[in-house]
């Protein structure tokens, strides 16, 4: 693989060589994610098709692109990035998904699913409006991310023009979870020849050929060379094993979608050792939902194909008949939680703060509008680190502030998640969203006994004098440190508010009317944030004493840990602290 830096350097070889280029290609990423971590499995299920697809077709001038981007390592190896690669996901390295800014050989950005068949028939369509009838435009989407709403929309679409595309489904059964669904069935039954005469894609007029064996590169190779001289939408049906070439990887498709550091050669984990550590937020969740629907028949739990990754898998072994995995379906997910609590039951809709802006449009008319208790649980709110700017979920405060009958609420630790779950689901006027970051809360001892919260209560941790510092959820642990770190002064006081949305207006007068400095603390966007509606309250009340706001600044952060993309947004701690000691200097 020494002498192969582009698909240019791709199409002298012959197939044997090829052959042995995929054992090379599956070598260097297992290698690389053995230390450096990152997405595995999936690249490694499309060494093979991601060969033959730059030795077919002429990239970058013919379109090719790669839903979600989990699967593009080996893309991104042979288009020139294989002496960099080591930095992928790294600070100032290179993206852990196609980007149109890295690379000319990526032709779209793709971090969330299910959006490359639309955007592959905006190509084509521009193509043949252009009078290029030749271009070749590919898009490789899975058979979870078909499934979802966005990607049949596409596919509705595509059948009806005449444009030159064609949709590669590669189907492993798996996308970070199994697939679910009628559709996943009707597939499985594709794969065993027993489906019923129509072919579903055919009836949607895109003419289909498969299954076909996603690792033969010969078959592969062949078969895209005569889809070349195929007019119109076309569907190519391959069958791949996530993982592949990984023994360990291959048997647990689920943890080595993301395993971490691992031992190349044997594939096992490395295990991380020394002290305890405080359980994940996620953990959380899913441990205190299975309490409480033990307690509460009315309990449901709905997730959009994040089952493992947001713990609802507890619920899901526990309770099975009442946890539900919808698939990457969002907007599908808010509204089937909608209809559930409309007949009195209680569902708690768990969604990744990034991907629950995908269901907008039904949080605010299906639920907000309605006052439907819907419980909302944001999971991987705020900075996620390596997954970078498609994954922050840096705007949920501030595109869920604006809407009315929604409260608001961010937990600084693990009890105050339990709290506010146990209080929710005793009953509400309307939806609440709760949101929390991705990783460890701060505290061992976590299983505490149930209290109800007031709704739109905040806390005060400390009394001040002078400088009021105002928190949003896991972030005032920083705030607490640092106060610490100066040695607890009296002057200073600090305030957990908890509720975005009722904000305590009682507490904040009391600051107001206290303290002479307030400085406002979240890891969400400035604008229209937390900040803002503190802005907004001193206005509306006629204050005008001095309001800073720490938050995520108006610009795109990428990707690197957590400590470093803090750094980069200005709301770490060293930024804090310094700006905490100037203006306690001014108070003197």
């Amino acid at each position: 693989m020494s002498h192969i830096d582009s698909p240019k350097d791709l199409k002298k070889l012959t197939l044997d060589e090829l052959t042995q280029l995929a054992q090379e290609l599956r070598e260097f990423i297992i290698d690389i994610v053995s230390t450096k971590e990152g997405h595995l499995g999936a690249s490694l299920g499309v060494v093979e098709l991601t060969i033959a697809l730059h030795y077919v077709f002429d990239t970058p001038n013919d379109k090719l692109i790669w839903d979600v981007g989990h699967q593009a390592y080996g893309h991104k190896i042979l288009t020139g990035r294989k002496e960099i690669f080591e930095t992928n996901r790294q600070l100032g390295g290179i993206s852990g998904f196609p980007k149109m800014t890295e690379s000319m050989y990526d032709d779209f950005g793709t971090g969330h699913s299910s959006t490359s068949i639309s955007a592959i028939l905006g190509m084509a369509m521009a193509s043949k409006l252009g009078g290029n009838l030749s271009k070749q435009h590919i898009a490789v989407i899975g058979d979870a991310s078909i499934a979802s709403g966005m990607a049949f929309e596409g596919l509705n679409h595509l059948g009806v023009t005449d444009v030159n595309a064609l949709i590669i489904l590669n189907d492993n059964a798996i996308g970070i979870d199994p697939s679910v669904g009628a559709l996943k069935k009707y597939l499985t039954n594709v794969k065993a020849g027993t489906a019923k005469d129509e072919n579903i894609f055919e009836c949607l007029n895109l003419n289909y050929s498969g299954p076909l064996d996603g690792h033969d590169l010969s078959a592969l190779v062949a078969e895209l060379e005569r889809l070349k001289t195929v007019p119109g939408p076309k569907l190519l049906h391959i069958i791949t094993t996530k993982g592949k070439g990984l023994k360990k990887a291959e048997e647990d498709q689920v943890v080595y979608h993301a395993p971490g550091k691992f031992d190349k050669l044997t594939g096992e984990r490395v295990k991380k050792t020394g002290a305890a550590t405080p359980p994940k937020y996620q953990d959380v969740f899913g441990y205190t939902l299975v309490e409480l629907a033990k307690r509460n028949e009315k309990i449901v739990g709905i997730t959009p194909a994040m089952p493992t990754g947001s713990s609802l898998k507890f619920m899901m072994d526990e309770i099975p008949e009442r946890a539900f995995d919808v698939g990457i379906a969002e907007q599908h997910a808010v509204t089937l939680a909608a209809g559930m609590a409309t007949q009195g039951l209680i569902p708690f809709c768990n969604i990744y703060s990034t991907f629950l802006q995908r269901a907008y449009d039904q949080v605010i008319h299906d639920v907000a509008l309605q006052k439907l208790p819907v419980i909302f649980c944001l999971d991987r709110a705020g900075l996620v680190g390596q997954d970078g700017p498609t994954h922050h979920g840096v705007f949920d405060l501030a595109y869920l502030r604006c809407i009315p009958n929604l409260t608001i609420f961010a937990p600084m630790n693990e009890m105050e998640l339990r709290n506010i779950m146990y209080t929710a689901q005793l009953g509400l006027q309307g939806p609440i969203a709760i949101r929390y970051p991705r990783g460890n809360g701060v505290t061992l001892e976590w299983k505490n006994d149930f209290e109800k919260i007031g709704l739109g209560k905040a806390r005060c941790l400390k009394k001040g004098s002078k400088l009021a510092i105002l928190s949003m959820g896991h972030i005032g642990n920083t705030i607490t440190s640092i106060i610490e770190t100066l040695g607890n002064p009296e002057t200073v006081g600090h305030f957990d508010m908890r509720f975005v949305k009722p904000l305590d207006k009682e507490t904040l007068l009391t600051v107001f009317d206290q303290y002479q400095h307030i400085i406002t603390v979240e890891d969400g966007c400035k604008m229209g944030g937390f900040g803002s509606a503190v802005l907004e309250f001193a206005n509306d009340e006629g204050f005008s004493k001095p309001i800073k706001i720490f938050g995520i600044p108006d610009n795109f952060i990428e990707q690197g840990n957590i400590s470093e993309t803090h750094q980069l947004a200005g709301i770490d701690f060293d930024a804090i602290l310094t700006f905490v000691k100037s203006t306690l200097d001014q108070c003197e």
